[in-house]
Order: structure tokens, then sequence, then C-alpha cells
């Protein structure tokens, strides 16, 4: 069945892939966030988190210190498709998991970042843990998490949901140590101003580009439905700056990108009925019958 061949296709870039956590366990625990929250309804479309974090990625990684431990301490040249199932599956469980779960990750990935130490090429020094790089990496993702949703899934969600989801995202952020974070649209938009003076764009986070754009698809099918989504979450970076390496798209082919992305995402929405959203409300509902 063609549903199904698609889901498993999906499955292979979902980090729940990896069967580390069960998301539908235990009866009747809403998690960190909980029905209702805006980090629900963000992150549990699958098609605009997967654009959103591509962008999220692209990002990133203007930002030389961040590329820095990407580099040093990765193995993302060899197994760039790995790593981002890791960074789904945080996302997944900090989201949708169980608190245990969640918080569990949690102090993982910090424990991580503690060893995670060096010097950038220009001899700067860099720190995983270091709050306001873990700041930066925040604000990173979850603005590029909004504009997908906003562009591909939800473009009526009114600004006071937006600062909603803002603000109860950054409880990730700051239990991974991050401080200061901006809670707001405004915020979000003049704390990135802020950023661009330390940001750049060299050879070094130019290849991090090609790797992305080069990597191999799940099979012959799917490599068309990834090109989409790759131009797609490009194409969601702030108008000041722009995809490493490669020229800027025509307005022309930015729409055709936009109308492409919806039709990608039409069918990864009928494809995959039972992902991470689903699991959590159906474990968190069980509290109400108990």
């Amino acid at each position: 069945m063609i549903r199904n061949r698609i889901a498993r296709q999906v499955s292979r870039l979902n980090g729940l892939s990896l069967n580390e956590f069960d998301l539908s366990q235990p009866p009747g625990d809403p998690g960190l966030f909980g029905p209702g929250s805006m980090v629900w309804e963000v992150h549990g479309d699958f098609p605009s988190m997967l654009c959103g974090g591509i962008a999220a990625l692209l990002l990133q990684m203007q930002h030389p210190l961040a590329l820095a431990g990407v580099r040093d301490h990765s193995d993302f040249r060899t197994d760039l498709f790995g790593r981002l199932r890791r960074t789904s599956q945080f996302i997944a469980v900090t989201s949708f998991g169980n608190r245990q779960d969640a918080c569990t990750l949690i102090e993982k990935v910090k424990k991580i970042h503690r060893y995670v130490t060096g010097k950038d090429p220009l001899g700067r020094e860099y720190r995983a843990d270091d709050p306001a790089l873990l700041t930066w990496v925040h604000v990173a993702e979850t603005y590029s998490f909004l504009a997908a949703h906003l562009r591909y899934k939800n473009p009526l969600l009114s600004r006071e949901e937006q600062d909603r989801y803002y603000r109860e995202a950054a409880l990730t952020g700051q239990a991974l140590g991050a401080t200061h974070i901006p809670v707001t649209v405004t915020e979000v938009e003049e704390y990135l101003q802020a950023m661009r003076p330390q940001l750049c764009i060299d050879e070094r986070t130019c290849e991090v580009s090609r790797l992305l754009f080069s990597a191999p698809a799940p099979s012959v099918a799917a490599r068309p439905v990834m090109d989409i989504m790759l131009r797609a979450g490009g194409d969601l970076l702030p108008e000041w700056t722009s995809v490493p390496g490669r020229p800027p798209a025509s307005r022309l082919r930015r729409q055709m990108t936009r109308y492409s992305m919806q039709g990608v995402a039409a069918l990864l929405r009928w494809a995959v009925t039972d992902g991470a959203r689903a699991k959590a409300i159906r474990r968190a509902a069980l509290s109400a019958e108990g």
C-alpha cells in the first residue's frame, strides 16, 4: 500500500525510529507541556517540523562557535542523517514524551555538552554548555520551527499564540542551560538582528550546506520529495541571510518551491497518521478516563 510505503520512508528520518523511548507510556502522563500547549500544536506537524529543522541547521551553523563544536565533536560528515535523527528524537521526546523520559534526555544532553570544548580556526574558545551559545541554538531552532508552521501548517496563528509558543519552548532551552531567552515574536526578531555581527558564512559553513543538500535519499522515489524539502527549508531563512554556498533563488523559484512543499506536506500528513503528537494525546487522555 502506497500510504504504508511512504510512512516507512518517513520513519527512517524520524528520531523515534531509534526505539529508545515509548511515547505511549505511562497512561495519563502529560509530559512537560501537555494537550492544549502551543509546543504540541507547533511541534505536532511532522512536515513543517522537518522543513523547519533544515532551516534551523542552516541558520545555527552560521555561528562560527556553534559550527566548530559540531565539526570537532560529531560524525556529521559520515552520518548526517544519524545526527538529524538524534536531534529529531530529542525534540520529539522533550515535546511529547512523558516527563521522566524528557528530563532524562535533557540530562543526557547536558552531560554530553560538558565535554564539547575546543577552539575554532581563529583560536576562539568554545563550550557547548556556554549559556549564550545554547541560547543561539535554541532561538535559531524555535524561530525556524515557528516560521515553517506559519508557512506550511497554520498561517493564521495569532501573535499571542506565537508568543505563547516561544514562552513554552523556552522551558526546554532553560533546562539545557540557556539564559536570557527571548520569549516573544518581537524579542526574537530583535535578538536575531543583534546576533548578525557574530554570524558568518565561510567555507566551513558551505561544507555543511553541501553535505546536507547532497545527502543520499532513503530511496530513489524519495529523492524529489527530499529536494523539495531541502529547498523549502533554505527558503525559510531570514531575509538578511541565505543558504550557505548557494545563490539566492529567484522569486519564481521560491514560489514554485512553496507550492511544491504544500503538496509534499499534504502527502506526508495523509501517509503519517500516528505520529508523536497522536501517541502523546492518547497517553495523556487516559488520565481523564481513569
